[in-house]
């Protein structure tokens, strides 16, 4: 069977397990980008390029245009909690 096959059916085997209550889960609670940047006293143009991002891609992100997911999710969380340890970290 190829990996993707294989991986295919253990996903489906956890996502099963979760259903029923099972086995250690990972829950991604949704995270509001403009919320994050609200709080962090943060412009939309202050916060593109903390997220690495042209202003227009993160506007999308606040409009509800563009999903947020992945290292960007992680990265949100990260200055949700520490704004000026991005910020000193980016500025090299």
């Amino acid at each position: 069977m190829s990996t993707f096959g294989e991986d295919l059916i253990q996903s489906l085997q956890e996502a099963l397990s979760h259903a029923k209550g099972e086995g250690p889960a990972v829950v991604h609670t949704p995270i509001n980008p403009r919320d994050v940047r609200v709080r962090s006293h943060l412009t939309q143009a202050e916060m593109a390029p903390l997220m690495g991002m042209s202003l227009s891609g993160y506007k999308k992100w606040e409009q509800g245009q563009r999903r947020v997911s992945g290292p960007a999710l992680a990265l949100l969380r990260v200055i949700e909690k520490e704004p000026e340890v991005v910020r000193r970290v980016l500025a090299g």
